[in-house]
């Protein structure tokens, strides 16, 4: 494979007047421009990106985070950090995790080898501690209501948002809400558990676990939820459910088993997807396309910066 010192001796050329021909400066004149290209085209060279990178001290490839790809949850994100790395010349790396810690920090370890220019996490597993000891070797940005760590975030305030939500389905009159969960473990779940502990306690109603769901992740996860209501002594008249995949799950689920909807058990999703608006069911609306793209600035503009998102509340005809 032909180097740079190669093509200048083919041109007559410097090394210098090498380089400036590849990386398109000016001050190059069109004889020796000419001369570069015509050894490139007879040497068939082609530049080292590797070489490129190190040089210049970019690599222009963002990594991404995420437990799962097919998702829609984590698709919404991905759609708005994929619109801005488009029009902002950068790659994404995805790196899929399944929620393995081994995973997350080989991740964290393609930062500290420079292998991507910053690290964008959606969902974490690792502990505060590990992310904070990557910090130095360049921008982590975080998908959560972060006061740990010291790292840019694009977050919404779970807690408030299902305690709201709670105030919401009790003022229609439910006195027991369960609620279903990815998983237990992390930050936005702890947020969400500590919100439903305090409704609970405000209003001086008994603390259930069997209220609470998780694994709920996709369509087929409403069944089983169902399943386990039917054969509770006091089951929940409502739920709140992370994920309109799962809620719309639960209400095919009910209909099958003719349990009415929102008379029997009252359904409020999350993130507003279109199987919400096709199937009638009440939700709460997360921008999450706008939390990708402000998630990637804050990766490539390295300024510590911490934004909360704002949410809304789809009126339907689940509850």
């Amino acid at each position: 494979m032909a180097t740079i010192k190669d093509l200048a001796k083919m041109a007559g050329v410097s090394v210098t007047t090498v380089s400036r021909v590849l990386n398109n400066h000016s001050y190059v004149s069109e004889e020796k421009r000419k001369a570069v290209f015509e050894a490139v085209k007879a040497s068939n060279y082609d530049k080292n990106i590797n070489a490129v990178h190190l040089s210049k001290g970019k690599t222009q490839l963002i990594g991404v985070v995420l437990p799962f790809a097919d998702h829609p949850y984590f698709a919404l994100l991905l759609k708005g950090l994929a619109k801005q790395a488009l029009e902002n010349n950068y790659k994404l790396v995805f790196i899929q995790t399944d929620y393995r810690k081994e995973r997350e920090i080989e991740a964290l370890h393609m930062l500290k080898q420079k292998q991507i220019d910053a690290l964008i996490i959606c969902s974490r597993t690792c502990e505060a501690e590990v992310i904070e000891e990557h910090l130095p070797f360049g921008p982590i940005v975080l998908c959560e209501n972060n006061k740990e760590i010291e790292a840019s975030s694009t977050y919404v305030n779970h807690y408030n948002v299902f305690f709201d939500a709670l105030e919401y389905l009790y003022q229609k009159g439910h006195k027991r809400i369960g609620y279903c969960i990815a998983r237990k473990f992390g930050a936005n779940s702890r947020d969400r558990e500590r919100a439903y502990r305090d409704f609970l306690k405000k209003y001086h109603l008994p603390y259930d676990s069997g209220c609470i769901f998780d694994q709920c992740l996709h369509v087929e996860d409403g069944e089983k939820v169902v399943n386990h209501i039917m054969e509770m002594d006091e089951p929940p008249s409502a739920l709140l459910v992370t994920s309109d995949q799962v809620a719309a799950g639960i209400v095919t689920c009910c209909q099958k088993r003719h349990i009415s909807i929102p008379g029997d058990l009252a359904i409020i999703g999350f993130n507003n997807e279109p199987i919400a608006k096709m199937m009638n069911i009440t939700t709460i609306e997360i921008p999450l396309v706008d939390m990708g793209e402000n998630l990637f600035l804050q990766a490539v503009n390295d300024d510590l910066s911490n934004k909360e998102v704002s949410v809304q509340l789809i009126e339907r005809g689940t509850v």
